[in-house]
């Protein structure tokens, strides 16, 4: 049994390191290789700050794609381990179709624990290295001050937050105003102002030398003494009284956990929205876990398809990370909407896919039983 145990472990540790390093490849060349032109294209292209540039990218690319091996290892051994009647054999000597696969279950936990560091700690720490290093190198906008998916203070207490920043334009902008109120003596901060806007341009220099917000097609909500009230502009200016040398605020997908936490606790104490903080620490953990319920549903699917060739393995693959990150978009997404929680929304293909893993694992352990 032991001997069984090593094969089979030693066949998908084999096909995992190979497939992540695949999928890293593609990923890389994909995505964010295009940061890496940005130093070639300024002239600052000694291999050693493209190699360094290199190394930092990696751990971010790394979280995704240790899940993605994970599941085409699944897919890929365990179609050859059917398509060969190796599990035939097994079921010959009396072993479970759950006892067989229980060492590749717990490797997937480990994997699980693995993509949790690089997740919470690790890659964030590698992003945020890396476009220090971008930026001690390259020229940046103003509004590089302003970071997508994070609230940063406009003063006044005023805040802003824009999902998308472009150069100097920003699209799908929310601010949001405070102030003290006083009840039975007792201070407290409360929302007074919320404002959407299509879109803003940051001028590096306003009427007053200042950088200044140009918002375009804006439209909120204000609390006046007689209550909430409605307004629409189709611009209007809001000077950004930033600290001078103030650096480049950290995005919430830059934070470690543990930032996370702490930002997440000051803006509850100030009592603000924490919405776009809960869907980044969601997506974090309940990511971590994608590793298991990818090993769940490939095995059983893997044994079902009865195939050699790699192109079927990778195929499913292929469909099922569709499943499971248009989830994620869908969650990201929402992020502007709390009444929606979208949080929880990471977590919905966890529990279908190791539900759905489970499940199928059961009746194929009843069909092929010991």
């Amino acid at each position: 049994m032991r001997t069984l145990h090593r094969y089979i472990v030693s066949q998908v540790l084999a096909s995992t390191v190979i497939t992540v390093a695949v999928f890293t490849l593609v990923l890389l060349l994909g995505n964010v290789l295009r940061d890496l032109l940005e130093f070639v294209a300024q002239g600052h292209s000694s291999p050693w700050l493209l190699l360094r540039a290199l190394g930092l990218l990696i751990p971010f690319v790394l979280a995704f794609s240790l899940p993605i091996g994970m599941l085409t290892a699944s897919l890929l051994v365990f179609g050859r381990f059917s398509a060969d009647q190796e599990l035939t054999a097994a079921r010959a000597a009396g072993v479970s179709l759950v006892a067989l696969v229980a060492p590749v279950v717990g490797l997937s936990i480990l994997f699980s624990a693995l993509c949790g560091w690089i997740n919470l700690e690790v890659a964030p720490a590698s992003r945020v290295a890396f476009k220090a290093l971008r930026d001690s190198v390259l020229q940046q906008p103003v509004a590089s001050l302003i970071p997508e998916g994070r609230y940063v203070s406009l003063g006044d207490n005023l805040t802003l937050y824009a999902r998308e920043v472009r150069g100097n334009q920003l699209h799908d902008i929310l601010i949001s105003g405070t102030t003290n109120r006083v009840v039975a003596g007792v201070s407290e901060r409360i929302e007074n102002l919320i404002v959407n806007a299509r879109d803003a341009e940051v001028l590096p220099k306003g009427a007053d030398g200042k950088p200044e917000l140009v918002l375009h097609d804006l439209h909120g909500v204000y609390l006046s003494p007689e209550g909430w009230r409605g307004f629409k502009e189709s611009e209007h200016r809001q000077v950004w009284d930033r600290p001078g040398g103030e650096s480049r605020a950290l995005k919430y997908n830059e934070m470690t956990f543990r930032q996370l936490a702490a930002e997440r606790r000051q803006r509850l104490s100030r009592g603000m929205d924490v919405t776009p903080i809960n869907v980044q620490l969601h997506r974090q953990v309940a990511f971590s876990f994608a590793c298991v319920g990818f090993t769940l549903v490939g095995i059983p699917l893997g044994i079902r398809t009865h195939r050699r060739e790699t192109n079927i393995g990778v195929g499913l693959a292929l469909l099922l990370l569709a499943v499971y990150y248009s989830f994620v978009v869908l969650g990201q997404a929402l992020e502007t909407h709390p009444a929606w929680h979208p949080e929880w929304i990471f977590w919905i293909p966890n529990f279908l896919f190791q539900a759905t893993g489970g499940l199928l694992l059961w009746r194929a352990n009843r069909g092929v039983g010991a």
